[in-house]
């Protein structure tokens, strides 16, 4: 992943150039002829029935973000919204394609390793340790990451004694305390009961304004209009829709909904139209690039 980009006009935070990813996995047939009984039976066989296949989470992504851009991911489970944000912040490279970004994103989320066996307030130091922070930055966040948490008393707990909500807790309260310059959120919203999540939203938007670039996968379209200015959909790794928040979601709304109402055709019609929308939009900006620079 590159960090310098002021090769380009505008300087982007991220550009995502025809990026695909495709992961190879095993598939066993089906064979309808088989009785319930015989299935199971069969179970004991299973590795010299399986073939290996290939599953596409990413088909020829390209994107441009620029500073200052909240930016939701939407869509359906396996729609490769997690694999993206893992190839933008560099933890898997993908099949083909780049990525360029000019600061390392950071990956916010609430599933930091920490060591249940430690109390919470020594699991602060370990997880600000290991996301990079200083002894006198650990020092100059702690009293923040204890009250985000909620925890009060129970800091000075073992972790292996907390509710599992409490455990989240403190998890989301530790990765929000660093401030990147590009900044990719995994549903960590979705975290600890009413009132945590009124100081979640509250720490958020301190991110959100601090952050120079920030992507935001939730399956909360409440919370993508809320907090993004800008939407993505993808679906089965192809983007079917980028633009504003409240066009997106009507869209992937409607979609959803004719998927559950057994709509598959009308489902299947809206996509392609979506699809066909976004070549269109390119198309036209490539005209319009064109002649500015013949312009100039």
């Amino acid at each position: 992943m590159s960090s310098d980009l002021n090769f380009l006009e505008y300087s982007p935070a991220v550009v995502i150039d025809k990026v695909s990813m495709t992961y190879r996995t095993t598939s066993r047939k089906y064979d309808p002829a088989e009785t319930k009984n015989s299935r199971f039976s069969r179970l004991r066989n299973l590795q010299r029935q399986t073939t290996s296949v290939e599953v596409s989470a990413l088909k020829g992504l390209s994107l441009v973000v620029e500073h200052g851009e909240s930016v939701g991911i939407i869509g359906r489970n396996g729609s490769g919204k997690s694999t993206l944000l893992k190839i933008v912040c560099g933890q898997i490279p993908p099949t083909s394609g780049v990525v360029y970004a000019s600061a390392t994103p950071v990956m916010l989320g609430v599933n930091a390793a920490l060591l249940p066996a430690l109390s919470g307030d020594q699991n602060i130091v370990l997880g600000c340790l290991a996301m990079g922070m200083s002894h006198a930055e650990i020092d100059g966040k702690y009293e923040s990451i204890v009250e985000l948490s909620g925890l009060e008393d129970a800091i000075h707990m073992p972790m292996n004694s907390y509710s599992s909500g409490m455990a989240s807790r403190l998890r989301f309260a530790i990765a929000a305390s660093i401030d990147p310059e590009i900044l990719i959120i995994d549903e960590a919203l979705n975290t600890g009961d009413a009132q945590f999540k009124g100081r979640t939203l509250k720490r958020m938007h301190e991110l959100l304004n601090n952050a120079g670039t920030v992507f935001l996968v939730s399956h909360s379209l409440s919370t993508v209009m809320e907090m993004c200015s800008r939407v993505i959909w993808l679906d089965d790794g192809e983007l079917l829709f980028d633009g504003e928040p409240a066009a997106a979601v009507k869209f992937y709304r409607l979609f959803t909904q004719r998927l559950a109402g057994g709509d598959r055709v009308g489902a299947l019609k809206l996509r392609r139209r979506l699809i066909h929308d976004l070549e269109v939009a390119e198309v036209l900006d490539r005209n319009s690039e064109r002649r500015n620079r013949g312009s100039k």
